[in-house]
C-alpha cells in the first residue's frame, strides 16, 4: 500500500484542530483571520523565493494582482 502523501490541507487541518485543543474551552472568536494571517505570510514568501523576486510571475501564481501582492510585502515586512 502507498503511503499517503500529506496535503497542504491536512497540514492546515491539523494545526488548526490543534490550536482549538489548546484553547481548553476558551473563545475562539477570530480564528479565521489567525489561520489566514499565519499562513499567507509563509505563501507568499515561498512563491517569491521561486519567482526569483519576479513579482509579476508571483501574483499570478497566487491570482492575485500586483498591487495586493505590494501591499502584502509590505504588510508582512517581506520587502528587505
Amino acid at each position: 500500500m502507498k503511503k499517503r502523501r500529506k496535503t497542504l490541507c491536512d497540514c492546515v487541518r491539523r494545526a488548526v484542530e490543534q490550536h482549538l485543543k489548546d484553547l481548553n474551552g476558551e473563545d475562539a472568536s477570530g480564528l479565521h483571520q489567525k489561520v489566514l494571517s499565519e499562513t499567507e505570510k509563509p505563501l507568499i514568501e515561498a512563491v517569491m523565493k521561486h519567482s526569483g523576486g519576479n513579482r509579476v510571475k508571483a501574483s499570478k501564481a497566487l491570482g492575485i494582482s500586483r498591487n495586493t501582492l505590494r501591499k502584502k510585502i509590505e504588510q508582512f515586512g517581506l520587502d528587505a
